[in-house]
């Protein structure tokens, strides 16, 4: 006997006695946990990424090209992966080799990238988790999993929700998702923490208003 037998087995003999006419229990789960106003959302947002050791910043949309092109050259980026539909402007005056996400591209080429800047599908307040669902400014899911630095722009209030539930109501099941909270780490036996081992050592997430 496998064992999705097994398990399929043990299904069958607890639903033994139940009547077949019976309606099942819809359990009622919490969208959300307390209720916050938008700033609030966005306030505990910000406080979830710093505590997953993600960098935010804040700025307003005509503030973005500016903050973009600091964050590069404060980071020593002398190239960026850019997916194919990230808007211009953000890039306006960065002094780095742009490197287009295109389906040829190998994971040692990546590997030779310094950073990567890309939009966002949402992002959660209660998780401080930003979600990327390969949306055109996002780009294919390997350039953010290889490059050392990951800038990710949210537009807020936007694309900001408070929770889980909420989050997985805005994306489509059928596009690839990547669940990012904080910057790549892992623990070893000791709880030694190592960053940087399965994606970006440094995450930046540009929080933009208007």
């Amino acid at each position: 006997m496998s064992s999705r037998e097994r398990v399929l087995g043990r299904v069958r003999r607890a639903l033994a006695d139940v009547p077949p006419d019976e309606e099942p229990i819809a359990r009622d789960y919490l969208r959300e946990h307390g209720r916050r106003s938008t700033e609030e959302t966005v306030e505990l947002l910000a406080e979830n990424l710093a505590d997953y050791r993600a960098i935010v910043h804040r700025c307003t949309d005509g503030q973005l090209p500016e903050l973009l092109k600091r964050l590069l050259a404060a980071h020593g980026s002398g190239s960026v992966v850019v997916p194919p539909e990230l808007p211009a402007y953000w890039l306006e005056g960065v002094d780095a080799t742009r490197v287009q996400d295109r389906a040829a591209i190998t994971p040692r080429e990546l590997d030779r990238v310094d950073s990567v800047v890309t939009g966002c599908a949402v992002a959660v307040a209660e998780t401080g988790t930003i979600v990327l669902d390969g949306s055109p400014d996002q780009g294919r899911r390997r350039i953010t999993l290889v490059p050392d630095h990951h800038v990710c722009v949210v537009r807020v209030p936007d694309q900001v929700v408070s929770s889980v539930p909420q989050a997985l109501a805005r994306l489509d099941p059928t596009r690839p998702s990547t669940w990012i909270s904080g910057p790549s780490a892992t623990s070893d036996i000791e709880l030694d923490r190592v960053e940087g081992v399965h994606g970006p050592r440094t995450l930046e997430v540009v929080l933009v208003e208007g």
